[in-house]
């Protein structure tokens, strides 16, 4: 069923567009929450020492989140909706049967013997016929005194179900029963081929005061027209309720003064659905007597194809809103609520945090290596891995600076073993004391 527009939708299920109002409480508590929490920190940490303290902190962020997930939910509400926009026409041939369903509206269809009431538990019934038809076409007969056509043959279950609400005691035209005068006008709205795919349903409490209805009965059987009856009531009856001026409740007396009692004559309606081939059932022997009808007998009468027509085709635009919803849902799974910190920064400011990230980094870049500790750390263990050969000649020390070799030099009164002797080549001396060799003479 396609409701009033909103958002320049059309809505299939409509009762659903409350639940993206959700959406925006969950927004507003959202906001409060991430206030208060604000509020909270202020109350903790000054303005001046936010930065210090709590660096990453962020207010926006969760905001957004709450508003994304907000979106988030109300997008898939509006999806659930059904919203429509544009439709198709397709041609459509149905198979089904013709049911003329008939409803007494007399007097004593008011009668509380059934909860609430006789005429409001046959409506019930015949609510619950109505969401059964499935390509079946449906008509609506009340009578009394008379019969009166309250809907023709028709799919339309919806302007079935609306005219159903008028069929009251209160629309009655002549008081009493006439049973015969309902068969005959249900039988006028049949084409009148063959009986095979229709039938009668009435829904009464059994007082035929005309006596006709036995008699019509027999008629639509030789049609081949199939009449199934619901008793309206019980054995044990009930009296007729009639409304007075004042506003207060009597009953209905009869001529000698005596309430009327009213109670359902089964036998008599049993024998009108025998006639025609068709079955009775009480409305006290069931919880839903006419839809145990339809489903063990009507719905297996034989089908006919009716008349072509097309049918009208939304078109459901739900994946526009299911995705809008989907992207909001993701971004507010993804969306962190602290401020990412740089790489190798610290939570804390202070200097014992700040000399942890700082040997976190790797330590200071010695000017004598040039290399991090890391990599003076790894080494050894390379060179330990290198294959090793035969031992070659040992490459003379490398030449030391200046001041190191004057340290370094022992005094005359201590000779050393270091110490070149006066026979050592003037090369090797120069090299030792740092200074270029120079050759004889």
């Amino acid at each position: 069923m396609i409701q009033s527009s909103f958002l320049g939708f059309g809505w299939l299920r409509p009762e659903l567009l409350w639940w993206a109002l959700a959406g925006l409480a969950l927004a507003l508590l959202g906001a409060w929450a991430v206030a208060r929490r604000a509020r909270a920190v202020r109350a903790l940490v000054s303005a001046r020492q936010l930065e210090r303290f709590v660096p990453d902190l962020s207010h926006n962020r969760p905001r957004a989140r709450f508003l994304l997930a907000g979106l988030a939910l109300a997008f898939l509400a509006l999806a659930a909706a059904g919203p429509v926009r544009g439709h198709t026409l397709r041609e459509v041939r149905r198979r089904g049967l013709d049911i003329v369903v008939c409803v007494d509206t007399s007097r004593s269809m008011l009668v509380r013997d059934l909860r609430p009431d006789r005429m409001s538990r046959a409506r019930r019934e015949v609510r619950g016929l109505i969401d059964r038809l499935r390509g079946d076409r449906m008509a609506l007969i009340a009578f009394a005194g008379d019969a009166r056509e309250v809907a023709p043959l028709t799919h339309d279950q919806i302007a079935l179900a609306t005219l159903l609400e008028s069929v009251t005691p209160a629309e009655n035209e002549k008081g009493g029963t006439d049973l015969g005068a309902a068969l005959e006008r249900a039988l006028a709205l049949f084409d009148g081929r063959t009986g095979a795919h229709e039938c009668v349903v009435v829904l009464t409490d059994g007082e035929d005061l005309e006596g006709r209805g036995l008699e019509v009965a027999r008629g639509a059987g030789e049609r081949g027209v199939k009449v199934f009856v619901v008793g309206m009531g019980t054995e044990a009856g009930g009296k007729i309720p009639l409304d007075r001026p004042d506003g207060g409740e009597s009953f209905l007396r009869d001529k000698q003064g005596q309430e009327v009692v009213s109670t359902l004559q089964g036998g008599s309606l049993e024998a009108v659905a025998k006639a025609t081939g068709g079955d009775y059932l009480p409305a006290d022997a069931s919880a839903a007597p006419l839809e145990e009808l339809y489903d063990k007998r009507i719905s297996r009468l034989e089908a006919r194809d009716l008349r072509g027509g097309q049918e009208f085709v939304p078109h459901d635009r739900f994946q526009w809103f299911l995705g809008l919803g989907a992207g909001a849902a993701i971004l507010a799974a993804g969306l962190r609520e602290r401020r990412a910190r740089a790489r190798g920064t610290s939570r804390s400011r202070g200097p014992r945090s700040a000399g942890r990230g700082f040997a976190r980094r790797g330590g200071p870049r010695g000017p004598e290596t040039g290399r991090p500790s890391w990599a003076r750390g790894f080494a050894p263990w390379i060179f330990l891995a290198l294959p090793q050969g035969s031992p070659a000649t040992p490459a003379p020390p490398l030449p030391a600076p200046p001041a190191q070799a004057a340290a370094a030099e022992p005094s005359p009164a201590q000779p050393s073993p270091a110490q070149p002797s006066a026979a050592q080549p003037p090369a090797r001396e120069a090299a030792l004391r740092g200074q270029p060799a120079t050759g004889p003479g």
